[in-house]
Parts: structure tokens; sequence; C-alpha cells
């Protein structure tokens, strides 16, 4: 058994290297298939290839926009590199000018230095960089299976308990038929006495039985709570149960729509109205699971 997954979700990881930081964040939302979006540095789009693999693994459905920030720490972006031959150069025509006008003011190490080309700043390894960056989506990636699980737990209790009220309402329902038919035959024969009319016993009991046959709902009620079993089954079952689970919804609006259909009584529309509402919350709350 898997646990149940909400596609909502949101992670962030941030993590120091020598020379900067580095921090994704991702978000999920709702979706009928897995859509990722990856913003990343131009200099580090090498990795959008792994990671994609990683979340393919780990995720099963949802919109998913993953950003990496990259951080430099200029103070510690690898100290400086000096060019030698550019040094040179630099300083044998200081000395050249130096020597053909001796009035001019002699060269100091720090203007040398400040020569384009002669000092280099040295770049991170952007190859390792990488390979932290990866490590790091990962970790990311495992706190947000972390909270789809907790969000997804939470939607399944949120259904568990609208799938008890309707086994609850089907019982009630199952419980006041005998009760709706008997009301059902007093009202026919009342009608029939206040008219005065003439009929024979037995058509009279044959219209009866018709009545009761368009007014019986037992069928619909073995459905739904057929439905109920089947739903909690799923939700024990977990993993990418989304799809399943919005069937099953199709499938308990139609026993509502029939249920309310045949409701001869205020009673059995009142239920009827309350299955749906139920059904619609829980819908609402399946466009979310994984």
């Amino acid at each position: 058994m898997a646990n149940i997954q909400s596609m909502t979700a949101f992670a962030r990881s941030e993590a120091n290297f020598d020379g900067g930081t580095l921090l994704w964040e991702v978000r999920s939302v709702n979706h009928r298939y897995l859509e990722l979006q990856f913003r990343v540095p131009d200099h580090l789009r090498q990795l959008e290839m792994p990671c994609r693999a990683q979340a393919r693994e780990r995720l099963g459905r949802g919109k998913v926009d993953c950003a990496l920030r990259l951080q430099l720490d200029e103070r510690n972006s690898g100290g400086m590199q000096l060019d030698e031959e550019q040094l040179q150069r630099v300083s044998l025509a200081a000395k050249h000018i130096r020597a053909s006008d001796p009035s001019l003011a002699p060269h100091t190490a720090i203007d040398i230095l400040k020569w384009p080309g002669v000092v280099a700043q040295q770049q991170p390894d952007m190859d390792v960089i990488c390979t932290q960056a990866e490590a790091l989506f990962g970790a990311t990636l495992v706190e947000l299976s972390a909270m789809r699980e907790r969000e997804g737990e939470a939607l399944a209790e949120l259904i568990r308990q609208r799938l008890d009220r309707i086994e609850a309402i089907a019982a009630e329902v199952r419980a006041a038929l005998p009760r709706i038919l008997e009301s059902m035959r007093q009202r026919l024969q009342e009608r029939v006495d206040e008219l005065s009319i003439n009929i024979d016993q037995e058509r009279l009991e044959q219209e009866i039985v018709l009545l009761a046959q368009k007014a019986d709902v037992a069928e619909e009620l073995d459905r739904l709570e057929t439905h109920v079993r089947e739903t909690r089954r799923t939700l024990k079952i977990g993993g990418a149960c989304g799809r399943r689970l919005d069937f099953l919804m199709q499938e308990f609006n139609r026993e509502a729509n029939t249920l309310s259909s045949k409701a001869v009584v205020s009673e059995t529309t009142q239920s009827a109205v309350e299955l749906k509402v139920l059904i619609e919350q829980m819908r609402e709350q399946i466009q979310n699971i994984e």
C-alpha cells in the first residue's frame, strides 16, 4: 500500500558551498498530468535533464514549478589569479615609458595590477556546483513529497468523514422505505375514499404495487453502499488513485440523481439533496489527489 498524495505542496531548500549559496523552490498544484517547469541560471542549464528525471521518478501528477537561485559570494569566489605573461608585458612597458621620460612618476605594483588582463577573478567550478545543486534538488523533492503525503492524508480523512455520512443517509432511507410505502398506500386509499370511487380492490392493489416499484430505491441504496466500500478500499490502497476516485464520484452522482427522481416524499428528497452536496464536496477534494 502506498500513501495518498495531494498535488498541492511547496518545498524550499538552501545550501551553502565554498563561494556562494544554492536555493531551490518547488511548487506543485493539481493538473491532469505531470507538467514540469524549470527556471535555472543559464550557466547551470545542464541541470534540467537529470532533475526532470528525478521528478518523474517521485511524482505522478501535478503542475510542478522548480526554480533555482545561485548566489555567488564575490569575497570568496576563489581569489585572484595573475596572468604572468600579461604582467611581464605591462611591467616592461612601464619601465620603457619611465626610461623615455624620467619626469614621469614611477608605476606602483597596484597600478600594474589594475591594468586589464593582469588579474583575473577565479571562477567557481560549475561542474561541482551542478553536482551540489542536483543533490539539493533531490532533498527538496523529498520535502515536497512529505508535504504532499501530509496533505493527501488530510484530504483522505475529509473524504472518509463524508463517506460515513453517506452510509448513514443510505441506512436512514432504507429503514424508512416500509413506512414510506405504507404511507403511499394510505394516501391512495384515502384519495379513493374522498372521491367515492367504486374501484376493484385487486385493481387498487395493482396500482399500489406499481407505485411501490417506481418509488423503490433499494437498488440505488445497494449501489451507493457498494461505491462507499470501493472508495474506502481505494483510499486504503492509496498511491496515484485520483482518477479512480473521480470516476467513483460520477457513479455516486448517478445513484443520487436516480434517488432524487424516485423521491415521493420530502424526506427522501432532502436525503438526495444532502447526498449531492456530500458527493460534490468529495469531488472537490479529489481534484487535488494525485
